[in-house]
This record gives structure tokens, C-alpha cells and sequence, in this order.
């Protein structure tokens, strides 16, 4: 796909926008990138370094609707005014990882999805290969975008944090080894609050797949078995479950506290114990690394090592200290109910639950059950808390409202006693009171430390 000086017009200039522009630039597309906000000093750096065309603050209709080809970024919504009349004006539009499948030549790609789990299972298969001494980048919507790192560096494989909005406008991307490890409600507001749009979206990652692809999916998740019942996948199926009992399948299994992979007959497998990263849902995740791993030709022993040795991410399930006997735990990346569910399933001590942000219309009662038995208070920590105290006021006798940071830590600590864990699982977005789900796990953190 050369560019002979066609005209590619990007939208949004952050890292996926700004990484398209790079590598645009670089094949030879007269390149222009608009957004409607201000511009980050380090990607405004790099347009300027780079020479390449920019806006910022809004958006110049004339300078875009020329264009042969638009790369949109993920958080664009397809309603805002400036996506309808490029719609409506038959440009091509594509997601920034399309562009850089275009030119990804020989490599191949490993990408994750699904609504909870990505970042760690991406994390952890890229550890996995890197351990393994293979040329890997770890991109999407961890780390540097795809189109960057083609530009920059590129490798012989790409493990890859795939979005439903990065999914929304492909049109060749074609995975080796698509993951995908669960679908909950989530995004909605972008998807005209239809689940089956949302559903559908997901399995986009499997589109171009064909027999000699492998498509490395969930068994336990009922409604990915739903879709799965009424649609065709080109790709070799490889499941992985909780509920089988025979380790003698291939794909991934629990059997009593071991974890089984096996792929064409030869089976792995080690005990659950021995996973450096704990949880019910860290053990799905394991046997969706796990697999993707062998099908990529890791030796097992390496699988097993790198598993025992892995680091978790920042801001997921993350160990923060311990203040005279009190744990505290940073799972502010949990922005939605089914990361909470998670987050509460895996602990084994009484809770202090600091929950709240920016609800995107969240169904509490899916986390009643268990915070029902493991919470012992709430600390709201938002602008408008008004949504947990209607579901949690007459189950927990506790809840207390914050607007910030130290504030939700200290009134947290107040409460807690000897063994007790203080959880920031949120269940929301963090925009209302924070730049950024990471600013709020950060300021979290550093409220902790001060104690």
C-alpha cells in the first residue's frame, strides 16, 4: 500500500492518531492531523519534529473531507459533527491498528480483546514471548500504537490490546492468534445501548480469519457461547474453561488446583499456586496467554517460568502497602461492575470498598452477593454518588462520600482494622474528579503513603 502522495487525514492526536501520522508520513501520504482539543506537549513535538501538518482546537471541514483516507481514533464517537459528514461524503475511515496492518509485511499478530482482562493477558503473552527471546512488541492500547512501532521498530510479532472502537473500522486486519477472554455489558452509550451491537463488535477481531488462524476464546462465557451457536468463525476454535474436568482436551482447563494447556497433544500444566498473579480471573487469563503462547512455539518450561515470575500491571489489583495491618489495593483501571465482580471474588479478607467516578449506567446489583458478604463499608469517591447509596444503602451500613483522593483514603483507614484490606475498585470512569483512571489510581497511592 504505497501512499504516492495520496491524502491521509487523521483524527485526534494522541498516541494511535499520532502514531499513524508517523508512519503515513514515513510511506509517503501527504498527511494532515486535526483534533478538536489541545494537543499534548510530546505528540505536538512530534509533528513538529516529524513536519508534519496539524490542527488543533477544532476542526477544518475543507482540510478533511479532501481526504483519500481517514484514520479516526478509538474515542471519536462516529456523532460527533465532523464523523457524520465524513460518513456521508464516502471517504474511507479506518482505525489506526488497520493502517498499520497495511503495512506490517511479514510479521505476525497475537491481539487481545474482550471487556475485562485485556492489559494483563496482553502484558502477560508479551512477557511470555519476550522471555522466550523473540522479537515482540507489546502495542494497542498498551504501550505504543501498532502504526508507531512499525514505523519506529518494527518486530517480527505484535502482541496487541485490542478495543471494540479500534475493531469499529477495520476492514483487512486479520489476527494470526485472536483472543477473545469475555463480553460484559459495557461502552453502551457508543453502541446505541444495544448489547448485541457491542457483542458484535467484539467478534469483529475474527472477521478475516481464516483455517489456518487460530481463534483462542472463552468456553465459560455464555453469551460469547450464545454468539458462537448462530454465527461462523473461518478460525481453529481453542477454548479454555473452568468447568472441565478431563485436562486431556486440548485448549486450556482447571482441574482441581492445576492449570492445563495443551496444544496438538503435548499438555503443560502447573499448579495455580505458583501463578505470580492471584485471582479466579487471573487464572482465565493465564490459560488464554498460555495458549497463545504454545501456538506461537513457546517452550513450555519458558511458559511455566515466565508465569511464575510476571509482575502485574500498574492499577490493576495492585499491592500499594500495608499500614499497620491494613492493606491497601489499587485496582483503579476497574471501570466497570464486572471488574469489581472480579476484584471482590479474589479477596479473602473483610472489605473497605472505595467505589464511584463517572457512571456510565451501571448495574450494581451484579456485585450484591459479594459485597453483601465481604464489604464491611463503602467510601464513595465521585461527584455524584447518588446511584450507589440507591442500591447499597440497605446492605451496608457504612457509606461514607468523598470527592477526593486523601479524603476517601483516610475515612477508608478510619474504618479498617487489623486484617482488613482497603480496595479501590471503582466500577467507573474516573473523568468526573481526575484527568485519567491512572491520575486517580496515583493520587490513590500517594494518599496511602502518607498515612
Amino acid at each position: 500500500m504505497k501512499g504516492n502522495n495520496q491524502r491521509l487525514v487523521i483524527l485526534g492526536a494522541a498516541e494511535s492518531g499520532v502514531g499513524a501520522a508517523l508512519l503515513g508520513k514515513q510511506k509517503g501520504w501527504q498527511v494532515f492531523v486535526s483534533d478538536g482539543g489541545k494537543i499534548k506537549d510530546q505528540f505536538r513535538n512530534d509533528l513538529v519534529k516529524y513536519e508534519i501538518e496539524f490542527e488543533e482546537g477544532g476542526h477544518t471541514a475543507e482540510k478533511i473531507l479532501n481526504a483519500d483516507c481517514l484514520v479516526k481514533s478509538p474515542g471519536i464517537s462516529d456523532k460527533v459533527e465532523i464523523m457524520k459528514k465524513v460518513r456521508s461524503s464516502g471517504i474511507e475511515v479506518c482505525s489506526e491498528i488497520e493502517y498499520g496492518y497495511r503495512y506490517k509485511g511479514d510479521s505476525r499478530i497475537i491481539a487481545i480483546t474482550g471487556s475485562n482482562g485485556k492489559s494483563t493477558t496482553t502484558k502477560l503473552t508479551w512477557h511470555v514471548l519476550k522471555q522466550a527471546g523473540y522479537d515482540v512488541a507489546m502495542v494497542g492500547n498498551i504501550g505504543y500504537s501498532f502504526a508507531r512501532q512499525i514505523a519506529e521498530q518494527p518486530c517480527e510479532w505484535y502482541v496487541m490490546e485490542v478495543s471494540s472502537f479500534q475493531l469499529d473500522d477495520i476492514h483487512l486486519f486479520r489476527p494470526d492468534i485472536a483472543v477473545l477472554l469475555n463480553i460484559t455489558p459495557d461502552h453502551l452509550d457508543r453502541y446505541d445501548y444495544k448489547f448485541e451491537n457491542y457483542v458484535a463488535s467484539k467478534f469483529r477481531i475474527t472477521q478475516n480469519q481464516n483455517i489456518t488462524d487460530h481463534f483462542v476464546v472463552n468456553q465459560d462465557d455464555e453469551v460469547i457461547k450464545e454468539y458462537l451457536a448462530t454465527h461462523l468463525v473461518h478460525a481453529k476454535k481453542i477454548f479454555f474453561t473452568m468447568n472441565e474436568t478431563n485436562p486431556d482436551n486440548e485448549g486450556g482447563s482447571i482441574s482441581g488446583s492445576r492449570l492445563y494447556v495443551q496444544i496438538e497433544g503435548d499438555t503443560m500444566d502447573m499448579s495455580i499456586h505458583d501463578l505470580a498473579i492471584k485471582g479466579k480471573h487471573n487464572q482465565y487469563n493465564s490459560m488464554a496467554a498460555g495458549i497463545s503462547a504454545r501456538i506461537a512455539g513457546v517452550r513450555k518450561e519458558k511458559i511455566r517460568e515466565s508465569f511464575m515470575g510476571f509482575e502485574g500491571l500498574e492499577h490493576r489489583l495492585e499491592f500499594v502497602a500495608t499500614v499497620r495491618g491494613v492493606t491497601f489495593i489499587n485496582d483503579s483501571k476497574a471501570t466497570n461492575v464486572n471488574s469489581v465482580w472480579f476484584a471482590l471474588e479474589s479477596m479473602k479478607k473483610p472489605v473497605i470498598l472505595i467505589l464511584g467516578g463517572q457512571d456510565k449506567g451501571n448495574d450494581y446489583t451484579e456485585i450484591m452477593a459479594l459485597v453483601s458478604e465481604k464489604v464491611k463499608a463503602i467510601i464513595c469517591l465521585g461527584a455524584d454518588n447518588k446511584p450507589i447509596h440507591d442500591v447499597f444503602d440497605s446492605v451496608v451500613d457504612t457509606i461514607i462520600d468523598t470527592n477526593i483522593a486523601a479524603d476517601a483514603v483516610h475515612a477508608a483507614y478510619s474504618l479498617a482494622e487489623n486484617g482488613d484490606v482497603v480496595l479501590l475498585s471503582p466500577a467507573c470512569a474516573s473523568f468526573d474528579l481526575f484527568k485519567n483512571y491512572e491520575d486517580r489510581g496515583r493520587q490513590f497511592k500517594e494518599a496511602v503513603r502518607n498515612l
